[in-house]
């Protein structure tokens, strides 16, 4: 049964972090996405295990307890994640993608805080064919704007969907009695960022 652990091994378990009370919430998350695959499932999403009122990622006020907080929760079963599909031989055939829509400015509102950018954020891709250990792009010296090799979000949908063997200039669906495009290639210019592929 996917949802049953309890054949996982002790060190599967501490390597999600599943007996520690910072990360047994989203270890289990991780552990149950790693499951999941293994049986079939296409697409999983994983979410922290966060209160409605706990919103670390939206960091307008109390940066630095909001961060760490979520970064102590999270980055141990993410790299494990990672770990384990590469140890079971499945990281080749899984995407896992880490983004938000947005970044932060560099600067302060005038609280201990900072509001979106949509300059300038940073998306973390595994396994999938795209390649280990490459970082592509930069942003001026302050984080503020990309200056180098940017990549737009219909450019990174484009490369995903090239990556699952899917054309985004022939990819429609029907909205509104219209056929649209995801990347919407004429108007955006979207196209697949080689560099990225293995």
């Amino acid at each position: 049964d996917i949802l049953d652990v309890s054949g996982e091994t002790a060190a599967t378990r501490e390597m999600y972090g599943l007996d520690n009370a910072k990360t047994a919430g989203y270890g289990m998350r991780c552990l149950m996405a790693r499951r999941l695959v293994e049986s079939g499932v296409r697409y999983v999403q994983v979410f922290p295990p966060l209160k409605p009122s706990f919103q670390p990622w939206d960091s307008h006020g109390s940066l630095k307890s909001g961060i760490s907080t979520i970064a102590s929760m999270v980055d141990q079963p993410t790299g494990a994640l990672i770990r384990d599909l590469r140890q079971r031989g499945l990281l080749d055939e899984v995407i896992v993608m880490w983004t938000g829509e947005f970044g932060r400015i560099p600067i302060t509102e005038g609280a201990d805080g900072r509001d979106h950018n949509r300059n300038a954020f940073t998306t973390l891709m595994a396994g999938g064919g795209f390649k280990p250990g490459y970082t592509h792009g930069a942003t001026d010296d302050f984080g503020y704007k990309s200056i180098e090799d940017r990549v737009s979000v219909p450019d990174l949908h484009a490369t995903i969907l090239h990556q699952l063997g899917i054309d985004h200039t022939k990819l429609s669906f029907l909205h509104k009695g219209r056929q649209e495009r995801l990347t919407d290639p004429e108007v955006t210019g979207a196209h697949v960022v080689r560099p990225l592929l293995g």
